[in-house]
């Protein structure tokens, strides 16, 4: 089993910046894993932010390109988000993944971008 704890959401104004960290525990296995986070705002799916693997290859969502960036520290196991110019379609809840064979999500940090 993997846990996962979340971090760094808030309420921030249009334009503002927020930074999410999300530590894992358990069955790390870092040398083939995939660390990232997923977004799922009211009435909308869940659908992908940005993803990084162990060698620090990223994937992000068009919506946040130029704006966020994910970086992960194998060492300590964590991966965080810098979200920056931040606008109020970005306010959703912020699920951290783990992925190893299958998918482990944390619980999810409330980010609201609004004036």
């Amino acid at each position: 089993q993997v846990q996962l704890v979340e971090s760094g959401g808030g309420l921030v104004q249009p334009g503002g910046s927020l930074r999410l960290s999300c530590a894992a525990s358990g069955r790390i296995f870092s040398r083939y894993d995939v660390m990232g986070w997923y977004r799922q705002a009211p009435g909308k799916q869940r659908e992908l932010v940005a993803t990084i693997s162990s060698g620090g290859s990223t994937n992000y969502a068009d919506s946040v390109k130029g704006r966020f960036t994910i970086s992960r520290d194998n060492a300590e196991n964590t991966v965080n988000l810098q979200m920056n110019s931040l606008k109020p379609e970005d306010t959703a809840i912020y699920y951290c993944l783990y992925k190893y064979g299958m998918n482990y999500w944390g619980k999810g940090t409330r980010v609201t971008v609004s004036s």
